[in-house]
């Protein structure tokens, strides 16, 4: 005996789709402009102009929200595409500006999903955790890019590929452009002239 499927409206699957965004979008900005802890589910659904329990249905709890804007993050910082770019790069100089590029279009798209991460460590339960589900990928990259470098001829080997991944995760990672961006004021054209030429005079 054959059983109906149930019938799913695409409108409805696309409104849903919506409200979902809408949600992490309104989170992520109360999470970066207030901190993970000072936020409620009842405020991001104020925000989104939705009730609690659309949040709860739709995405889960503040912590399930805050999982998804990890995701997001992850995939909308184009980090793939900005790696295989620069991998294609022959000169060192070229790999080391076209990774300051590819790094603050990649912080600087991300800067609020970084914000509310950021200020959630404090707080939330597996904090470390979060942390390096955000970073890993991004940690990753700098290692490739790091053996690239070193490949490609950089002009002075005085670090191995792993130091040379540190540093390029000092000068290059989330907390290097937030240092002089947010905690200093700096644009982010002067951040990435300045970085790329830190890094280039050091590994010169």
């Amino acid at each position: 005996m054959s059983t109906k499927r149930a019938y799913v409206s695409p409108l409805r699957e696309q409104a849903a789709a919506r409200t979902r965004a809408l949600i992490l979008e309104q989170a992520e900005l109360l999470f970066a402009e207030r901190g993970y802890g000072r936020v409620t589910v009842a405020d991001i659904a104020a925000a989104a102009g939705v009730a609690s329990k659309t949040v709860f249905a739709s995405v889960g709890s503040k912590s399930d929200v805050l999982d998804r804007i990890v995701d997001k993050a992850v995939v909308g910082s184009g980090y793939e595409r900005a790696v295989a770019r620069i991998l294609d790069v022959r000169t060192p100089d070229g790999v080391l500006r076209a990774l300051a590029r590819g790094t603050r279009a990649g912080n600087e798209s991300q800067f609020k999903a970084h914000e509310a991460i950021r200020k959630a460590l404090p707080v939330h339960e597996n904090g470390e955790a979060l942390w390096e589900r955000a970073t890993a990928d991004y940690r990753e990259a700098l290692r490739a890019v790091a053996r690239h470098f070193l490949e490609v001829g950089a002009p002075a080997r005085r670090y191995s590929a792993e130091e040379t991944a540190d540093l390029l995760w000092f000068w290059f990672g989330p907390t290097g452009w937030r240092t002089l961006v947010v905690e200093n004021g700096w644009s982010w054209d002067r951040a990435e002239e300045v970085l790329y030429r830190t890094a280039a005079s050091a590994l010169a």
